[in-house]
């Protein structure tokens, strides 16, 4: 499973700084994208870095979020020479005023297209997966540019990260539509991206970030980062979603009863298969529960390859398979 990386630096100068490379920017560059107080120069889109200017009255920053996947020339597989090339076109943008170590790492996301089928598996996916509703620690979350139908998103109670699911080609074409796109294009793009479920990871704050590393310098975070882009994405994923096949209440209650020989332990998956669409929640089902060990409980259904979290009675889909499955390398 491939992995992409987007990184977010920040640094924040006085207003005389901020202006002065403000207006050289603003000069250079014949438009410059602009909503509300902040800029955005897409300069070095083509390199995989968009930079953005805030003019706030308050606080002044400079934002670059860094694609290691928009470029060819960029390679996350040897991290110090990725963190050097960064370093050379941030110290040319800037005219050799400013370098990778001015800026923090304020942020990070992980990203991995899951290749599910076609859109309407894509949909049947997203329609099941809102059904585990909040998870411990996590809390729903809505996005302007995603609706219920295209998206499913938690955000952290506390530990600042952020965790999306979403139909790529529906996402991507609601917001080409908003634009000048050719039809021919707007069809390419959408055929390109159909039946791809996206997922992401958000370090969103730099307590997450932290979390992940051991150190404070920018150029170790990267580094360190990188090298443990799977280990971020597949600790928040698995957390989130349960491992297990999808089916219908009754057949997963079916599959319970047939392969799980503990009566006790087959009681209570029975019990929170019932209770996660009654409670519309994965976290509060289990709390209902009152499990001791509700790990065991959850390790139960994946040794029997059955999500606890059933489609509903109105879909039409009555089988879907588990979305691990498509993370092995080479599927």
């Amino acid at each position: 499973m491939y992995i992409n990386q987007i990184f977010e630096l920040s640094m924040v100068l006085d207003s005389k700084k901020f202006h002065k490379v403000f207006m050289k920017a603003c000069g250079n560059r014949e438009s410059m994208e602009k909503a509300e107080d902040e800029y955005t120069d897409h300069t070095l889109d083509s390199k995989g870095i968009t930079v953005t200017y805030r003019n706030s009255q308050y606080r002044k920053k400079i934002k670059l979020l860094v694609n290691s996947g928009a470029s060819p020339k960029w390679s996350i597989t040897d991290p110090d020479k990725f963190i050097r090339k960064l370093d050379k076109r941030i110290r040319e943008y800037f005219g050799f005023k400013y370098n990778l170590d001015d800026f923090i790492l304020s942020g990070m996301a992980v990203t991995a297209d899951i290749h599910a089928g076609d859109s309407k598996t894509v949909s049947a996916y997203l329609k099941v997966l809102r059904r585990i509703g909040r998870v411990k620690g996590f809390t729903p979350m809505k996005y302007e540019c995603f609706n219920d139908n295209t998206s499913f998103c938690l955000e952290g109670n506390s530990n600042g990260i952020e965790f999306l699911l979403y139909d790529l080609e529906g996402v991507l074409v609601k917001q080409l539509k908003q634009t000048d796109i050719s039809r021919k294009k707007l069809e390419s793009i959408s055929g390109k991206s159909e039946g791809i479920l996206r997922a992401e990871v958000r370090l969103a704050k730099s307590k997450a970030v932290k979390a992940y590393t051991k150190t404070s310098d920018v150029y170790g975070q990267i580094a360190e980062l990188i090298r443990k882009r799977r280990e971020i994405f597949m600790d928040t994923f698995t957390w989130i979603v349960p491992f297990g096949d999808f089916y219908k209440k009754d057949k997963a209650v079916e599959m319970i009863q047939r392969d799980v020989k503990d009566t006790r332990l087959r009681r209570k998956m029975v019990h929170l298969v019932a209770l996660i669409p009654e409670k519309k929640s994965l976290y509060l089902a289990q709390k209902a529960m009152d499990c001791r060990n509700m790990e065991k409980l959850m390790g139960a259904f994946a040794k029997i390859n059955v999500s606890p979290v059933t489609i509903s009675k109105r879909h039409g889909v009555k089988h879907l398979k588990c979305l691990y499955e498509f993370m092995i390398d080479g599927k």
